[in-house]
């Protein structure tokens, strides 16, 4: 399994990156007038959840979204994939944007739709929204009779996990669909879901790193820095990656019955 490790810094993929791919979201790549050649692989964060968490709905527009994705390439390069513009399902975005989880879900498939359409050459990946697990199977077969197999794509993103205080009913999703042969991402996979379900993900990305260094008294790297936090450090984000990606697999999953 990649795991992906999220930072804000973007200036990180081309200035002595990790030793992990990164996440990198739009939001902070369109702070930079000018880029450089990127130093590491990486994949890129649509920056949905804050977009409609700030507006309530997509105020980037399709066109917009590709040709920023096809900048990064011929800019900064060694793109692995893109995320769509999706509509992320916790109950406080859908207070935000007055939609139901299945009006996300339509979206989400037009979105895709569009990307593709717009620019089929992009590596723009698809994404499940959904809040309970029968939302998820729902939305597999909504893309389904919208034309897409989900089965026959490299990569499928699997969203709105890393707010989820019972990890058990995803895991036993995500090892479901993994059985029906989808290739997953998981964006925003809590540290502790990674050693059950990280077998059934091809891939999973995490910024949980820094929002520990934040919460935390001091410095945790054990390194002297200007910043009196490691919220912005690679040594502790690399140390904290390490240890993520040791426990991958190391769990056991419990089966439950659908």
């Amino acid at each position: 399994m990649i795991f992906y490790l999220g930072t804000d810094d973007a200036y990180w993929l081309w200035d002595n990156p990790p030793p992990h791919p990164l996440f990198i979201s739009r939001r902070r790549l369109e702070r930079y007038k000018n880029f450089k050649p990127a130093q590491t692989r990486w994949a890129l964060d649509s920056g949905g959840f804050t977009e409609l968490n700030m507006y309530g709905e997509w105020r980037t527009t399709p066109h917009q979204y590709v040709a920023q994705i096809q900048r990064y390439i011929n800019e900064i390069g060694q793109l692995d994939w893109a995320a769509p513009q999706d509509w992320m399902c916790e109950p406080f975005v859908l207070q935000k944007t007055g939609k139901t989880v299945e009006q996300h879900q339509q979206l989400t498939i037009r979105n895709y739709l569009d990307l593709k359409t717009l620019s089929p050459q992009l590596p723009i990946i698809p994404a499940l929204q959904g809040w309970e697990p029968d939302d998820y199977l729902r939305h597999r077969d909504m893309y389904d009779q919208a034309g897409i197999d989900l089965t026959t794509v490299p990569l499928v993103g699997m969203g709105t996990f890393c707010r989820r205080a019972n990890l058990a009913p995803v895991h036993n999703l995500v090892h479901r669909l993994h059985n029906d042969g989808l290739n997953m991402h998981g964006f925003g996979v809590k540290q502790d879901g990674l050693p059950i379900m990280g077998p059934d993900l091809a891939s999973a990305d995490s910024l949980a790193w820094s929002l520990a260094a934040r919460l935390a008294p001091g410095n945790l790297c054990g390194t002297p820095h200007r910043a009196q936090k490691c919220s912005h450090c690679r040594t502790w984000a690399t140390r904290w990656a390490n240890r993520v990606v040791a426990n991958i697999g190391t769990g056991h999953l419990q089966l439950a019955l659908y």
